[in-house]
């Protein structure tokens, strides 16, 4: 394995060990529970917001390391972005893991989600990168206006 895949494989396994932003709260704006039938793996997502800004994002739920830590790195990346941001970022992620390895995340939009960038590479395991993101997706469509 190349150094950088190393490096992203500790970054998987550090979050899922040590998630981020882990715990509902009350007050949401939005949530959106999601199964994974395939697997079992589930995650709540909640959207805190201040009018269409993310002022945060609590997860809670069980399964692999990698919808762990994909719960994770979502909720690092999307305080502070407005909506549609959110909504855009959630699409370029959508890309990358359907892309069969051919796209690379961009860091630069997405953080830390391109350590799922190998992910994209085995279509079993993308559901679970992308289970809080379409949770926030759905949180995003079902919010109260």
């Amino acid at each position: 394995m190349s150094g950088t895949g190393s490096l992203y494989q500790e970054l998987i396994l550090d979050l899922s060990r040590h998630p981020r932003a882990k715990g509902l709260h009350d007050g949401a704006d939005a949530s959106s529970h999601q199964v994974n039938p395939t697997c079992g793996d589930e995650v709540t997502v909640q959207l805190h917001l201040d009018g269409d800004v993310v002022r945060a994002v609590r997860w809670d739920g069980e399964g692999c390391a990698i919808s762990q830590a994909s719960a994770s790195i979502l909720a690092e990346l999307a305080p502070g972005l407005t909506l549609d941001d959110l909504g855009s970022r959630i699409a370029l992620f959508r890309t990358a893991m359907r892309s069969k390895g051919r796209i690379e995340p961009d860091e630069e939009l997405l953080g830390d989600a391109v350590a799922l960038g190998g992910v994209s590479k085995y279509t079993a395991r993308v559901k679970c990168a992308m289970l809080p993101w379409v949770a926030a997706e759905d949180a995003l469509a079902h919010r109260a206006a």
